[in-house]
């Protein structure tokens, strides 16, 4: 098993700083002697809301393009179940999508 992990969360930029706090309150990007690691980049998200959904963007049965942000950070394996739950309590989107890929090696 693996120590860490790194975690892929795709966010609009209006919550990047909200983002970035929580991740610091959970420990999550903490590397050695820093804290607040994190790498982000601007991509595109397409995605079509269902019936009985309520979208954050984006209206039901019609595709949406927008711009997100994906933010990359590394926690731990026991702590990624916490940061996981704590993001999705201050993430708009209904299906917030976070990615948790196990690391066979970092930097660390």
């Amino acid at each position: 098993m693996t120590e860490f992990c790194k975690l892929e969360i795709f966010i609009p930029e209006s919550h990047l700083a909200l983002l970035q706090e929580t991740l610091r309150a959970c420990g999550a990007g903490h590397i050695g002697n820093y804290d607040s690691c994190m790498s982000y980049s601007r991509v595109v998200g397409t995605w079509r809301p269902l019936e009985g959904t309520r979208p954050y963007s984006g209206a039901i049965g019609e595709l949406s393009t927008e711009d997100e942000i994906k933010a990359e950070v590394t926690c731990r394996v026991d702590e990624v179940d916490a940061v996981i739950e704590a993001v999705k309590k201050i993430h708009p989107y209904e299906e917030p999508v976070i990615n948790a890929i196990p690391l066979l090696r970092t930097g660390l």
